[in-house]
């Protein structure tokens, strides 16, 4: 039996990211639970969803799927569910956490350490819905989002509601494998603390980010993954790398992209940032077009000079299929 759909559709909507630009939806709909969820997948199922559209580029010309974001929940809802979770594990040294995917990460973090709940602090300063985290497996030098998720609760294409367990996620650098599911919600695990240790935690990690990152500028942060070597590549010592250089492990892409001399480089309003050359900035007039030929513009130059493929991180949303970028 097909569900009502009560919620009122946007037409020609504009879809918000940190980089403040690109194309529009056709049809755009908030949800605030899983049944108007499901009411937008009977209506669309190829229907795309939006987190906090901090590691998306939507092309200039929009998308034509319906396009469904959920609503945020307040900060009353999600600090009962914090609590719910702590008061569950009194006399433990861990406690369960279930919250909205629809959830803003940074919120989350902030509630968790008043709570002195550990586990998110080394997630500080990454914009991202807590279900666009999971489903990204958002991390950085600090720890990754997998490290403390317990079970996620999702829905499938056809509205089916499922389960999985940390267990079951097949969790990589950048990676969750869940990206045909819609995720619904989180059970997060974390560990109880002292809420100034985690307040500090967060600090550190906080001034480690603004001394080395544009964050001020409208950005979606690192823009290419970074690359795992196919052979050992001991002359990236001799430029400056000073991580592992045999094959297997991971060399950073903003060091690959200062050394292929790109920090700086313009494709229109878009430009590589002189302080980090994983991030690309936008700036007035800038098309989403700008950004999408500056990133293979950037990936050749890399490839260039080292051999090396840069596959992005910033997944584009495009009416086109874009060779080498995920949608």
């Amino acid at each position: 039996m097909r569900t009502a759909l009560t919620i009122p559709i946007e037409l020609d909507a504009p879809i918000p990211t940190w980089f403040r630009i690109g194309g529009r939806a056709e049809r755009f709909v908030r949800v605030d639970s899983t049944e108007s969820l499901r009411a937008c997948l009977e209506l669309d199922p190829s229907l795309r969803v939006l987190g906090d559209g901090a590691n998306l580029l939507v092309d200039d010309d929009g998308v034509p799927e319906l396009v469904v974001q959920f609503v945020k929940p307040n900060a009353a809802t999600l600090a009962a569910s914090i609590v719910d979770g702590v008061a569950a594990s009194r006399g433990h040294d861990r406690a369960i956490v279930r919250l909205p995917a629809g959830c803003e990460l940074p919120e989350v973090i902030l509630q968790c350490i008043r709570a002195g709940l550990g586990g998110l602090e080394g997630l500080g300063g990454i914009p991202a819905s807590l279900g666009g985290a999971v489903i990204m497996n958002a991390g950085g030098a600090f720890g990754q989002i997998a490290d403390v998720v317990h079970r996620v609760h999702a829905l499938d294409r056809a509205a089916r509601a499922g389960t999985i367990d940390r267990r079951d996620i097949a969790f990589d650098y950048r990676h969750s494998g869940l990206n045909h599911l819609i995720v619904t919600e989180v059970e997060l695990s974390l560990t109880r603390d002292d809420p100034a240790l985690l307040r500090a935690k967060l600090k550190d990690v906080m001034a480690y980010k603004r001394g080395t990152q544009p964050l001020a500028a409208d950005s979606a942060g690192c823009v290419f993954k970074n690359p795992t070597l196919a052979a050992s590549r001991s002359e990236l010592a001799s430029i400056g790398w000073s991580g592992d250089t045999r094959a297997g492990s991971r060399v950073s892409a903003g060091f690959l992209i200062e050394k292929a001399a790109c920090k700086g480089l313009a494709v229109g309003g878009a430009t590589v940032s002189e302080r980090h050359g994983n991030f690309i900035v936008t700036n007035a007039g800038a098309g989403a077009r700008d950004v999408i030929e500056l990133m293979s513009l950037v990936a050749r130059h890399v490839h260039d000079r080292f051999g090396i493929v840069l596959h992005p991180e910033v997944v584009v949303w495009s009416r086109r299929e874009l060779p080498g970028f995920q949608s």
